[in-house]
């Protein structure tokens, strides 16, 4: 079979696969940052009760494989009675493994926020939590979208790790039929040119965002 014919038969399904890598990414970042916003919160506020907490939590999250992290969702919390959908166990894992990352992002990026806007803030009346949301958290978001993107693309890739859990995301329909047509290099390359694309996609986003950032704090 020539290489592309083998690759016009394959596009349906791989196509079908990138959808749920998408589905997966998106899904995951939104859940991440969910959290991962109120993890930096708990890491900047003078409470120990709450920061130490959320400090063990992103160190874990950090410290400890994804691969492993999903086996303990997916696989070891049915033990305890908790039982989760192989989709539902792959965006769980996903967003509670990107919160990690995302609240560093997000605690660097209020920290870096002038304690002079904090000042600023406090003698027009404001309160902490006033202060944050409205005029640091703006601020902060725009310091970090790089460094949230740079997640995003990362969670892109990690998606094939769902695989494992029979998850039909872009790597394991690719699996599938080569399982079928036995012609593993030109199918992992295809995978490995849609994971690239999509890379590019969401770092032109990026760009266009940080531009738009830029104009608008001008």
């Amino acid at each position: 079979m020539e290489i592309w014919d083998l690759l016009h038969q394959a596009a349906p399904i791989m196509l079908r696969g990138t959808g749920y890598t998408l589905l997966f990414a998106l899904s995951s970042m939104v859940g991440g940052l969910i959290l991962g916003f109120i993890l930096a919160v708990a890491r900047i506020v003078p409470w120990k009760l709450v920061h130490w907490p959320a400090a063990v939590y992103v160190s874990l999250m950090r410290g400890t494989p994804l691969l492993v992290q999903i086996f303990v969702v997916y696989y070891g919390l049915p033990s305890v009675g908790i039982e989760f959908s192989p989709l539902m166990a792959g965006v769980l894992t996903l967003s509670l493994n990107a919160s990690a990352y995302l609240s560093e992002s997000l605690r660097g990026a209020i920290l870096g926020v002038g304690k002079g806007q904090w000042s600023a803030s406090y003698s027009l009346g404001l309160t902490y939590i006033q202060t944050l949301r409205h005029i640091v958290v703006p601020q902060a978001i725009r310091i970090a979208v790089p460094s949230m993107s740079n997640t995003l693309i990362s969670l892109i890739k990690d998606t094939s790790l769902v695989s494992v859990i029979t998850v039909t995301e872009l790597m394991l329909s690719t699996k599938e039929i080569i399982a079928v047509t036995f012609r593993p290099l030109p199918l992992y390359i295809a995978a490995a040119m849609v994971y690239w694309f999509l890379s590019i996609c969401f770092e032109a986003l990026q760009h266009r965002l940080e531009r738009r950032l830029g104009r608008a704090h001008q």
